[in-house]
């Protein structure tokens, strides 16, 4: 009988197990060597100087702007200490309508229909001493502290925002406090996106700032539960050889005096992939989508594959009266069935990505063309390689 009753008991926590799914997050903490955001030209540059574990979002939406921070190092006059860990993150939001966020890949995606739990630790600094694109030519520094909101994605792609998760009130603690979000997506996602935000409505741009860390994990719950909440966090009070001495004054760089690295712009033209001419091209054009990768056998795009894709988002943002068709082929070697849909999905997140980017959903169509229309022979791996790819198709062109 007590082998039953235990048996019992083994399936049902099994059971439960089963249904609750647990996500963690890589590096949740950031946990990294404190450093300011450097700037960089390209996905591959930003790739290699990323926050471990995490992905700046800025070199796709604001090429030319600064990356988030590590702390604690005093810097931007930001003496606070971490509420877990060694170092924690620093985003902000610029006077000239761009902000920062970081991105990650998940372990398990989010399902549609289910609920979640997530928390995070978020707080402001007195502090946050620097320059401002708007006024770069004066030499003066401003203080980025007028309260940001905290805003969670959920998307396709690195960095995609199909799905507004969660959204704080304006974070004007100065201490850390622990905000809590139940989490509803209406749709799966592989991506989730962490990101510093203005309090809306704004009709102004302003700098601000805000402290994120110790993410939780992604924990499902019921649904029906309300576990929304927001608490302080507990102070941490350091031994006396670990507390950081406050500088009585801060030193600000007069305008002859070496830029700040935030300050510095990088203006040179970027190289274009594609090409896309208004004038050469015409209805019933087929062009094959160079410098654009998947990792093998799945619809996940590689982030090198944002420069080629932005150009594409563009050209059509700059011609409102274009439509097209994405897409996808492979090579012939899998089954039918299997190369319908891998391709079919490869080219619906192209598609969508250029839709989160902000290109109407009416002027993009995709579909996937399988195996069946090969341009080399399927029998040497060079023609594979050729087989399989992303086209765009130019259906309209309203002149």
């Amino acid at each position: 009988m007590r082998s039953l009753l235990f048996v019992i008991i083994s399936f049902c926590a099994m059971g439960m197990n089963a249904q609750f799914d647990t996500i963690s997050l890589r590096n949740s903490s950031f946990e990294d060597t404190p450093r300011q955001g450097g700037l960089y030209e390209n996905a591959a540059q930003a790739q290699q100087n990323n926050i471990r574990g995490w992905y700046d979002c800025g070199i796709m939406h604001f090429k030319g702007e600064s990356a988030p921070d590590i702390h604690p190092n005093n810097y931007w006059a930001n003496t606070k200490q971490p509420s877990h860990g060694k170092t924690y993150l620093g985003m902000v939001t610029r006077d000239n309508d761009s902000w920062e966020s970081v991105s990650q890949e998940l372990s398990s995606p989010l399902k549609a229909g289910q609920c979640y739990s997530f928390s995070v630790e978020l707080s402001k600094s007195e502090r946050y001493i620097s320059r401002s694109r708007q006024d770069q030519g004066s030499g003066r520094t401003y203080n980025y502290t007028t309260p940001v909101v905290f805003r969670l994605w959920g998307g396709y792609g690195y960095c995609g925002a199909a799905e507004l998760l969660a959204e704080s009130t304006p974070v004007n603690n100065s201490n850390w406090k622990t905000y809590t979000f139940k989490l509803s997506p209406k749709a799966n996602y592989r991506y989730l996106k962490l990101e510093a935000f203005y309090k809306v409505p704004v009709l102004i741009p302003y700098n601000g700032h805000i402290l994120v860390d110790n993410c939780s994990k992604l924990i499902q719950v019921n649904c029906e539960d309300d576990i929304a909440s927001v608490k302080d966090f507990p102070v941490k009070v350091l031994p006396p050889h670990k507390r950081v001495k406050k500088k009585p004054k801060i030193k600000v760089k007069r305008s002859n005096e070496k830029p700040a690295e935030e300050a510095t712009v990088f203006t040179r033209p970027q190289k274009k992939i594609l090409n896309l001419d208004r004038k050469t091209i015409r209805e019933g054009q087929t062009i094959e989508i160079q410098n654009l990768y998947f990792k093998a056998d799945v619809a996940s795009i590689n982030m090198e594959s944002y420069e080629v894709l932005d150009e594409i988002y563009d050209f059509l943002k700059s011609n409102s009266d274009i439509t097209v068709e994405i897409g996808g082929h492979t090579n012939g070697t899998p089954t039918h069935k299997y190369c319908d849909r891998l391709s079919t999905d490869r080219a619906k997140i192209v598609a969508e990505y250029l839709i989160e980017k902000g290109i109407p959903s009416k002027r993009l169509t995709y579909k996937g063309y399988g195996k069946r229309k090969a341009i080399a022979s399927n029998f040497t791996s060079e023609g594979r390689k050729k087989n399989q790819r992303v086209e765009i198709k130019i259906l309209t062109i309203d002149s």
